[in-house]
C-alpha cells in the first residue's frame, strides 16, 4: 500500500498501536508459558542425565517397569513431568511427619 507524504502520520500512528497490541499479546503468552511446566521429551541419554542414573540402570528399570517411559518403535522416550513426579512420589516421610497428632486419628466407625 502507498501512503502520500501527509498520510505518514496516521499510518504510523496505526503501526505503532498494531505493534503495541502485539507485543502485549506476546508477553501475555510468555507469562502463561512460564506458569505452565514444561513437558519435554528426552532421549534415553538425556534422562539418564535427568535422573544422574548411568544408561544401563535406567534400562533395567524400564525392564522391571519401574519408571514411566514412552516406545516409538525401538526408541525410548521419557517425559520430563513423569519422570518428576516419578521422583517425587518416592519420598519418606520426615520422623515429624510419622510422629504428627493427625496420623493418630481413627476415622469414626
Amino acid at each position: 500500500m502507498k501512503y502520500t507524504f501527509e498520510e505518514l502520520p496516521r499510518a504510523i500512528s496505526v503501526m505503532h498501536e498494531k505493534v503495541d497490541c502485539i507485543k502485549d499479546l506476546l508477553l501475555e503468552n510468555r507469562s502463561q508459558n512460564s506458569q505452565r511446566p514444561r513437558d519435554d521429551l528426552l532421549t534415553i541419554r538425556q534422562a539418564a542425565e535427568f535422573l544422574s542414573l548411568s544408561i544401563p540402570t535406567l534400562y533395567t528399570k524400564v525392564s522391571r517397569k519401574e519408571i514411566p517411559v514412552n516406545k516409538r518403535g525401538k526408541r525410548l522416550y521419557f517425559s520430563t513431568l513423569e519422570l518428576s513426579e516419578w521422583i517425587r512420589s518416592g519420598r519418606k516421610k520426615t520422623s515429624e511427619e510419622i510422629n504428627s497428632p493427625t496420623n493418630d486419628i481413627v476415622p469414626p466407625t
